[in-house]
């Protein structure tokens, strides 16, 4: 069951991050420089994706030349602003997320889908002048295309990190 179900989670991620890299391409083509902010969303997402799966300590910028290299795409600005920003406080963002798990729930259990949307969306809150709701509601969105069943998860820990935020 473990297997089964994990095999469709990451050939459901495989599947999306093509369709978002094809319109990533397309983008690009055309010569369109602005995209959506949630397109540039995706695209700090599979940054921050393909950073959790480096075994080596590889740079932002060896990671974007490396998905430059074998898909032909580029990163619009946002993107690669707010991956450089979540990889320069991520200590931080990560003690943010720690401190709103459940009781006994450690990051290293979390899935590297939810990791990336959680890091991503705390950076926006804490570090960017975006309502706390579009984060949410974006990070949700991102969660329900690149995962299965942990956007009422990330919904969950984003609410209760949103409302810390907001006493403070």
């Amino acid at each position: 069951m473990f297997t089964t179900f994990f095999f469709y989670d990451i050939l459901n991620l495989i599947i999306n991050l093509k369709k978002c890299c094809d319109r990533m391409c397309e983008n690009t083509n055309m010569g369109t420089n602005s995209i959506s902010r949630r397109s540039a969303r995706e695209q700090a997402f599979i940054l921050l994706f393909e950073m959790s799966f480096s075994d080596e300590e590889l740079s932002l910028e060896q990671i974007k030349e490396n998905a430059v290299e074998s898909r032909d795409v580029e990163f619009c600005e946002y993107a690669e602003k707010a991956a450089k920003g979540v990889n320069e406080h991520m200590e931080e963002i990560d003690e943010i997320i720690s401190a709103h798990l459940k009781k006994g729930w450690r990051i290293s259990r979390l899935s590297k889908v939810s990791l990336a949307v959680l890091r991503l969306a705390v950076y926006e809150m804490k570090y960017e002048d975006i309502p706390y709701s579009v984060s949410i509601n974006e990070a949700v969105e991102l969660s329900k295309k690149f995962s299965i069943d942990e956007s009422s998860f990330v919904n969950g820990v984003l609410g209760a990190v949103s409302r810390d935020l907001e006493n403070k």
